[in-house]
């Protein structure tokens, strides 16, 4: 979907791709047909935008032959679909029994992270719109915080200056700039995004920035107003916005909320989980699991926010809560003043196959009807502040 801000920008508005499975081309085009084709249906929409997550093997067998993108970029248009976002930050194996940590690697210490990120810039310029002025890649906050010394530190440094080169020689080249944004996490080497400006000012101009995903900004008890107004003050544009909502729990000590919280535990993603304090996070925890019992137990004393991406849409039933004002809040910062701040905005729920069972869609159909409900959402917040959806 597009939509138009007072002050002209177009603004993008789609779903990341991560959510389904698919690793190889056969199974992106099918996907197309099976959920993303459906879900502008659903929303009656002339076209939607896709956040597209292309597997390292797929991005490879792409940038290796323009002629497969452009049939990639005619299937996409067949349906009414686009591209003008990409979402680097899994490598492969997102949908791997086990995830957990390996979602962080390789990291940007490695050559493997910097191919793998041109590989998706070159992609990327062969799928973007004809009337779109530039892209986005969303790729990971340099690494887990654990290994991260001096020597890795330097070498990320180096990954980084050659990013910036490449991604400077094909805007010379293809006219448009592909950009790409880093997205602070908890628990990585960038964890929060008052904490972006540490490595990234003075890098890439308008080339290397932020990736803002709000369930992390959430899960980190960070003020959108004030971190986004020290992400500009260093000079650094939000590349793109991953509009997500974090798990809440007010009451952490009360038996009811542990069960309710003990049903969101799971074996593929990572759940860091934060309790509030004073200025921020007091205490944090890698996994939920963690957080609830065991030797790293979080003290229960204040709210919990936890990195489970919950419909944006559907909050969970109390006991439990979503983060969804802080999204509000956020959208309301980038989008409500007299100026757009960003212009790539992707719905990032990549986790509703593994809520749990009572909330968890039963099929194709009821996942495609919960995206759409969720697009719908997001587009119906940025209407309020004042944007116009744009017709195809």
């Amino acid at each position: 979907m597009r939509l138009r801000h007072p002050d002209g920008t177009a603004v993008h508005l789609g779903y990341c791709t991560n959510v389904h499975p698919a690793e190889d081309l056969a199974g992106i085009v099918g996907q197309l047909d099976r959920y993303a084709r459906p879900v502008r249906e659903r929303l009656g929409a002339d076209r939607l935008g896709l956040g597209l997550w292309l597997a390292h093997d797929v991005a490879r067998e792409l940038a290796s032959c323009p002629a497969a993108v452009a049939r990639l970029r005619a299937e996409l248009g067949a349906r009414g679909l686009e591209v003008v976002t990409l979402n680097g930050f899994p490598y492969q194996g997102f949908h791997a029994p086990v995830v957990k940590h390996a979602v962080y690697l390789p990291d940007w210490a490695s050559d493997e992270r910097l191919a793998y990120t041109l590989d998706l810039a070159d992609v990327l310029a062969g799928l973007l719109p004809d009337d779109v002025p530039h892209g986005s890649i969303s790729t990971l906050p340099l690494a887990w915080r654990d290994p991260w010394d001096a020597g890795r530190r330097a070498a990320a440094g180096q990954r980084i200056r050659a990013l910036e080169e490449g991604l400077a020689k094909r805007a010379a080249r293809d006219g448009r700039p592909v950009r790409v944004g880093f997205e602070p996490e908890p628990g990585c080497v960038v964890e929060t995004v008052g904490q972006i400006e540490r490595e990234l000012t003075g890098l890439g101009g308008d080339l290397l920035g932020l990736c803002l995903d709000v369930c992390h900004l959430a899960v980190s008890f960070e003020d959108p107003s004030l971190v986004l107004a020290k992400v500009a003050a260093a000079g650094l544009a939000v590349v793109k916005v991953q509009a997500s909502c974090a798990l809440q729990a007010d009451d952490p000590a009360d038996p009811a909320v542990r069960d309710a919280l003990a049903a969101f535990v799971e074996p593929r993603f990572l759940h860091q989980t934060r309790e509030s304090g004073a200025g921020g996070a007091a205490h944090a925890a890698d996994d939920l699991a963690e957080a609830l019992s065991g030797p790293g137990a979080l003290p229960g004393a204040a709210p919990w926010r936890v990195h489970f991406h919950v419909p944006l849409h559907a909050p969970p039933e109390p006991p439990l809560a979503g983060t969804s004002a802080v999204l509000e809040q956020t959208l309301a910062v980038l989008f409500g003043g007299p100026e757009a701040l960003a212009d790539h905005v992707e719905v990032e729920t990549y986790t509703w196959s593994v809520l749990p069972a009572a909330l968890r869609p039963a099929g194709a159909d009821a996942l495609v009807a919960g995206i759409a409900a969720e697009v719908a959402w997001a587009a119906g917040t940025l209407t309020r502040l004042g944007l116009q959806e744009v017709a195809a």
